[in-house]
C-alpha cells in the first residue's frame, strides 16, 4: 500500500494557485463562463443524501477521471490521534461486505485503468481513470467501501505496521522531510498544520480499532463528499449513476462546522536549523503565516499569487533572474503561495547555493528582493506578464482532465465554489500593483518569519 497511496503537504508541492486552480477557459481568456460553448460548461448538482456531484465535461478522448473527495484531512483529527486520516485512506482499500480486500485493485487493473488515493491537511481523496463504460463500476466500488468497510483487529495491526514503515522511510530517513516537520512545527503555534499529515511516531503506534471505527462512522458518510467526474461524460449520465449507487448510501448525521483553532498574533522571528551527514549542498527557506483564499479578505488572495509568481515563480521571476542568471550564486531560488487551503496557509521563499558562494550571501540576496517589493511595489509590465502567465497556465491546465478533477475538487472541499473558480481568471485580472506592494509589507514581515536551515554536519554551530 505505500507504493500506491500518499500524503501531500502543500508546503512541499510548491505550486501556486495557477498551476492548481484552472477555471473553464477557452484560448480566448475574455471569455466568461456564461458564453462558454455548452461542451465546457461545468454541471453542480446534490444528491438527496447530501452528497455534491461536479461533472466536467471533455470529450476529446473516451476516458473519464473519477474522483471522490472527503472533507476530512489530517487537521481535522482529534488530540492525539495524528496519523490517522492517512491512516484511513490505507484502510479503505481493505475488504467490504461486498467484495474482497483487492477486488477493487484488481477489477480497475483488468479494465485497464488506474487509481490511487492521497491525504492532506483538509481532505482525503480517492481516483481512478477510466473508459467511460466502466463508471458505474468505479461508483458502485466507491459507494460500497464508503459505508461496508470490515475492519478487524488483524486488518488494523497489518496496516498500522505499514504507515509505520512509511514514516520511517520517508521521513526519518529524509533530512528534508525531518526539517520540514520541525519548521511546520515552528511556524504554526496554534493550528493543526503544525502536525504531519503521516503523524508522529508515538501517535501512530497507538491508532487502534475503536479510533478507525469512530472515525469512519463520523466522517466518510455522503454528505461530507465531493464527487467529481470529469472527462467523456455527459451530466444526465453522471447524474443517473451516481443516483443509483451512491444514492442508495444513507445520509450521515450534519458534521459541525470545521472550526479549528486560530493562530495568535505573531511577533517573533524564529530559525530551525538541521545538520547532517547526507546533506552535500546547503538550504533554507523563510516562511510566513499569510490567509489562504477561504480566509483572506477580497482580492488579497490574488495579490499574493502573483506576489509570489513575479517574485519567485519561475525563470522569469525576480528572485531567479537576480540570484541564478545575474549574480550566479543560487542554483535554485523561489517562492510559493499555496492558497487553496480552508485556513491560513504559509508564503514561502528559499534557496541554495551554487559553487563558492555562501548560503549566507544567497538569503540575503533573498531578503533583499522581497524587502524591495515591500517598499516599492511591482511595476505595472511585471505584473501584467504574471497575470498573464497564470491565464495561460490556466488554460493549459484543461488539457488534463486529472488536472481539473484536482481543481475542482480541491476548491470544493476547502469551502469554495464552482463560481469561485470560473470567476478566478477575472479575479487575478483585477490586482492592482499597490495590492501587490500592500500584501508584501503586511504579512513578509522578517521579524514574524520562521527560517529552516538544512546544513551539512561539518557546518553544525556555524
Amino acid at each position: 500500500m505505500t507504493s500506491r497511496t500518499e500524503w501531500l503537504r502543500p508546503a512541499l508541492l510548491a505550486t501556486s494557485l495557477a498551476l492548481f486552480i484552472a477555471g473553464p477557459v477557452l484560448a480566448d481568456s475574455s471569455a466568461s463562463p456564461k458564453t462558454l460553448p455548452a461542451e465546457f460548461k461545468i454541471t453542480d448538482f446534490l444528491l438527496d443524501n447530501g452528497m455534491e456531484v461536479v461533472v466536467i465535461p471533455d470529450h476529446r478522448a473516451p476516458i473519464v477521471t473519477h474522483m471522490v473527495w472527503y472533507k476530512i484531512g489530517s487537521a481535522d483529527e482529534p488530540p492525539g490521534k495524528s496519523g490517522i486520516a492517512h491512516f484511513f485512506e490505507h484502510l479503505m482499500f481493505k475488504a467490504t461486505a461486498h467484495h474482497a480486500a483487492g477486488e477493487f485493485d484488481r477489477a480497475v487493473s483488468d479494465i485497464g485503468g488506474s487509481n490511487n488515493a492521497f491525504t492532506s491537511y483538509d481532505y482525503t481523496a480517492f481516483h481512478e481513470t477510466v473508459a467511460p463504460s466502466d463508471l458505474e463500476l468505479m461508483m458502485s466500488f466507491e459507494a460500497d467501501r464508503m459505508r461496508n468497510l470490515i475492519l478487524t483487529d488483524d486488518v488494523i495491526k497489518t496496516e498500522r505496521d505499514v504507515i509505520l514503515e512509511e514514516r520511517r522511510s520517508r521521513i526519518d530517513n529524509n533530512p528534508q522531510a525531518v526539517l520540514d516537520e520541525e519548521v511546520d512545527a515552528t511556524l504554526w503555534q496554534n493550528q493543526p498544520y503544525r502536525i504531519p499529515v503521516i503523524g508522529w511516531m508515538q501517535e501512530m503506534e497507538q491508532l487502534n480499532r475503536t479510533d478507525a471505527v469512530a472515525f469512519y462512522n463520523k466522517y466518510y458518510r455522503p454528505n461530507n463528499v465531493v464527487l467529481i467526474v470529469a472527462g467523456d461524460v455527459e451530466p444526465e449520465t453522471v447524474k443517473a449513476l451516481a443516483e443509483k449507487t451512491y444514492g442508495k448510501v444513507a445520509r450521515g448525521p450534519d458534521l459541525p462546522p470545521r472550526v479549528r483553532p486560530v493562530e495568535p498574533e505573531q511577533n517573533t522571528r524564529r530559525t530551525v536549523t538541521l545538520s547532517d551527514a547526507r546533506v552535500s549542498v546547503p538550504s533554507f527557506s523563510t516562511q510566513w503565516v499569510v490567509p489562504s483564499y477561504h480566509t483572506a479578505k477580497p482580492g488579497q488572495a490574488e495579490a499574493l499569487d502573483l506576489l509570489a509568481e513575479i517574485l519567485g515563480g519561475g525563470n522569469r521571476s525576480r528572485l531567479y533572474q537576480a540570484l541564478v542568471v545575474k549574480q550566479g550564486i543560487a542554483s535554485s531560488a523561489g517562492a510559493y503561495f499555496q492558497g487553496t487551503m480552508l485556513d491560513d496557509t504559509n508564503f514561502t521563499v528559499y534557496g541554495a547555493p551554487r559553487g563558492d558562494a555562501k548560503l549566507a550571501d544567497v538569503e540575503a540576496a533573498v531578503d533583499a528582493e522581497v524587502a524591495r517589493i515591500a517598499s516599492d511595489g511591482v511595476t505595472s509590465d511585471e505584473l501584467e506578464k504574471a497575470k498573464d502567465r497564470y491565464v495561460r497556465s490556466m488554460i493549459f491546465a484543461r488539457d488534463k482532465q486529472d488536472s481539473m478533477a484536482n481543481i475542482y475538487g480541491s476548491t470544493l472541499a476547502t469551502g469554495g465554489n464552482v463560481q469561485d473558480v470560473q470567476q478566478w481568471p477575472d479575479r487575478i485580472r483585477k490586482v492592482t500593483t499597490d495590492e501587490v506592494k500592500a500584501v508584501a509589507a503586511r504579512y513578509l514581515v522578517p521579524a514574524r518569519s520562521t527560517s529552516g536551515y538544512l546544513l551539512p554536519q561539518q557546518q553544525a554551530g556555524n
